[in-house]
């Protein structure tokens, strides 16, 4: 049985966010940079992307994450949820939890507390036998994530507890909330150790941890080594050594003063696929966050030791001269020569072939009424008969709506944009009106986490006449192989897939550049996740175990306008300008 050390050193690494052939070396560096634990949250909607239907292979064998720390002979932390943030679609709830009738999130309510203990007895069944008490590496688990952020109702915590009891879970438990006292009144629990997550200012933040609870240990669960970034904003980095902000002086006086201490993030990775979430107020607010989930972090996107990584290295170096600490070097980057891409297939004309679910219903569906995380759906309906001409109203259509009248393109409206105004003219015949709506990211943040919808939450108007009865198809786009590619047309309009293939005879890691307006990109059916010409960011990561010797297959999603039939790769990251 692992012992807990008398000094946690840990940092956090998301095996979400990390391609599962690169889990080792990102923790191989954990340990040369001198950690002795490694954290990692949860993603519910990873796990339970359907009632009842988990998932525990892939990049979701957190089984063999945990396994190949402790190989390692590092110590583990693990916050189950089930909410976790993360800036992570809907804090990690999966969308057929949030779209059930009158459900309440986040506390003893019964609904919500009977599926969380569904979810929890066979993610915890997994754990089990990785706790400490039973040999494994797990030395602590949390409960719950930063609550008193968002509530404070103390018997929810004491009933999530009570299910990590039954469960087996013989794990010291924590909370962790902000350095305040109403935070720490909310979010804290009777017989469960309290912690505090800050980035600055430690000896505020231990002192009313010490106020709070006298006599607990201190420890920060989260340790603030960078920021992330949102779609049309800069990129947001934190100095290493230099200014009042800098990384390193305020993490060398929390390491040299003993206290516990987890730096989120050791290494951010990528939010693959539309795993991504948003911050915001739903109504005056709203910033998705970017495929990129580099952090600024000790360790790259690409897993590379920064600044920052040998900031820390250093520091850990002379605090603990564990004879484990050694030199670490960038990985190979390559940059493959451009692709052509020479098949298109539009999404108009081929639903029936690339939907995962079609039907007709009298108010349009959202994603939750359908029971899926991530996606698109694509909404038509005829117009009655009039004349002149009237505005179209999008009411609470969530996130970016592209808008077709009679198959000619209006343009698009996104939820963060100014209202634009889209004219329609009557016809005696009546038209045909097509919607696009794509989810851009929940929210993972405050009291708005799970209730967003996303499609046509609200209504579409004509005026303030509401439309009824729609046809809509379901688009996740979980797997995209085998779609029936066309011969390439230079001038074909509107959303459209894009094939292409290129020859390797070796394989490194490389920067895609983005190629068109809006979209995403698989290479080889694995997503690498959005981009977007609002940026920050320029480039999308793609992993070298992506990547194969011989032919390997890239297709792009352009939602507007490509930029050019071919696809360019780069060897360096372009995250955007920095604030």
């Amino acid at each position: 049985m692992q012992q807990m050390p008398k000094q946690i050193l840990s940092g956090a690494l998301h095996y979400f966010r990390v391609h599962p052939m690169q889990w080792r070396d990102r923790l191989e560096k954990a340990v040369a940079m001198g950690l002795n634990t490694i954290e990692t949250y949860v993603p519910w909607n990873l796990h339970e992307p359907h009632r009842g239907e988990f998932v525990f292979d892939g990049i979701c064998d957190v089984v063999k994450f945990i396994r190949t720390a402790e190989e390692l002979d590092l110590h583990v932390i693990v916050r189950p949820g089930p909410y976790i943030c993360a800036e992570w679609d809907n804090g990690g709830f999966p969308a057929w939890l949030t779209g059930l009738p009158g459900i309440r999130l986040r506390c003893a309510d019964p609904v919500f507390l009977k599926a969380v203990e569904d979810y929890f007895t066979v993610l915890f069944g997994k754990l089990r036998p990785l706790l400490a008490a039973n040999g494994g590496p797990v030395i602590l688990m949390q409960l719950e994530n930063e609550y008193g952020s968002f509530g404070n109702d103390r018997e929810y915590l004491r009933r999530l507890a009570e299910i990590f009891r039954r469960n087996d879970m013989d794990v010291p438990l924590f909370t962790s909330d902000g350095p305040a006292d109403l935070l720490l009144a909310g979010g804290t629990c009777e017989d469960v150790m309290p912690a505090v997550n800050f980035g600055m200012d430690h000896e505020r933040a231990f002192a009313c941890l010490e106020k709070f609870r006298p006599g607990t240990p201190e420890f920060c669960a989260e340790f603030w080594d960078g920021w992330f970034d949102h779609w049309g904003k800069k990129h947001q980095l934190r100095p290493a050594g230099d200014g009042g902000e800098a990384f390193e002086p305020e993490y060398e006086k929390i390491v040299k003063r003993g206290a516990h201490i987890n730096l989120y993030m050791f290494h951010g990775g990528t939010n693959f696929g539309f795993t991504a979430g948003a911050n915001g107020d739903l109504r005056t607010d709203y910033a998705p966050t970017v495929t990129s989930y580099d952090y600024d972090a000790l360790l790259s996107e690409a897993g590379d030791p920064t600044e920052k990584f040998f900031a820390a290295q250093r520091i850990l170096a002379g605090h603990t001269g564990s004879p484990r600490i050694r030199p670490v070097a960038a990985g190979k980057k390559n940059a493959p020569s451009p692709v052509r891409l020479d098949a298109r297939l539009p999404l108009f004309g081929n639903f029936g072939r690339i939907a995962e679910r079609r039907g007709e219903a009298v108010t349009p569906p959202t994603l939750e009424e359908l029971g899926e995380n991530f996606g698109f759906i694509h909404y038509a309906t005829r117009l009655p008969a009039f004349e002149g001409t009237a505005l179209l109203n999008l009411i609470e259509v969530n996130d970016y709506a592209q808008i077709w009248l009679d198959g000619r393109y209006l343009g698009s409206q996104y939820r963060g944009d100014e209202k634009k105004e889209f004219l329609i003219p009557g016809r005696p015949e009546g038209s045909v009106l097509e919607l696009l709506v794509e989810n851009t990211g929940r929210v993972n943040y405050g009291p708005f986490v799970g209730r967003e919808r996303k499609g046509i939450a609200g209504a579409v108007c004509l005026g303030q006449q509401t439309l009824f009865h729609w046809k809509y198809d379901l688009l996740p786009l979980s797997d995209i192989t085998g779609l029936p590619f066309d011969g390439f047309d230079e001038t074909g309009a509107g959303p459209a897939f894009y094939r292409g293939t290129f020859e390797l005879e070796e394989t490194a890691d490389t920067f895609l550049v983005r190629p068109g307006v809006k979209g995403c990109v698989w290479i080889n059916g694995f997503n690498l996740g959005r981009y977007w010409a609002k940026g920050p960011t320029v480039t999308l990561y793609v992993p070298a175990p992506v990547l194969k010797k011989g032919v390997n297959e890239i297709v792009v999603f352009e939602q507007e306008e490509i930029f050019s039939p071919e696809v360019r790769f780069s060897s360096a990251p372009d995250l955007g300008p920095a604030e």
